[in-house]
């Protein structure tokens, strides 16, 4: 008995290490999945935007004559915003930076054309304008919402993989850390409105 004792203890030893080497591995597949959820959110919640614009615009170029030239950046934007997608599975840095730029471009372009409206006080009454107006305010504050909530979720899995030991176990089996939302460059600056 006392000649198997080495060999058991190493075979406990050994199976402990199988043990906390599944349940590390499956706790960051677990989070990275509900990072990719999340990103769905994000996704969806820019979509819900997308699919606005178009009765926005509508609305706006039935109630006023507009600019062309800011309705039509609002549609580039749009279109551009919309085949700007990225595979849950391919966050990367750059990837993140290109749909965060073309989703950046749409907001800017949203911006402009809601200063724009300033000058058209029949259709700042127009109720039509009024609720696409609010449900687009909605809907930013729903991207918002998601983006932070997919960094926490992203930045808990990032932290987990990056602790010792089980830092170990996410070199071996492939996680990689997630990219997360930052604000775009100037954002940082209260932006200027002008008549």
């Amino acid at each position: 008995m006392k000649k198997f004792l080495p060999i058991l203890v190493i075979l406990g030893l050994l199976a402990l290490a199988v043990m906390y080497y599944v349940n590390t591995n499956n706790r960051f597949v677990e989070m990275k999945g509900q990072a990719t959820k999340q990103w769905a959110n994000v996704e969806s919640s820019y979509q819900r935007r997308s699919d606005l614009i178009p009765n926005l615009v509508n609305t706006v170029k039935g109630a006023a004559d507009f600019e062309k030239e800011t309705l039509t950046a609002v549609i580039e934007a749009r279109a551009k915003a919309t085949s700007t997608t990225i595979d849950p599975s391919k966050l990367s840095a750059e990837n993140m930076a290109q749909f965060q730029q073309a989703q950046d471009g749409l907001s800017g372009a949203l911006s402009r054309l809601l200063v724009s409206v300033e000058r058209y006080p029949e259709l700042k009454a127009n109720q039509n304008f009024r609720d696409l107006q609010a449900q687009l305010e909605g809907t930013e504050n729903r991207i918002n919402v998601e983006r932070n909530r997919f960094n926490d979720i992203a930045g808990e899995y990032n932290i987990a993989i990056a602790k010792i030991p089980a830092s170990i176990i996410a070199n071996l089996a492939g996680f990689d850390a997630l990219n997360l939302f930052k604000s775009a460059p100037g954002a940082e600056n209260a932006p200027t409105v002008e008549f």
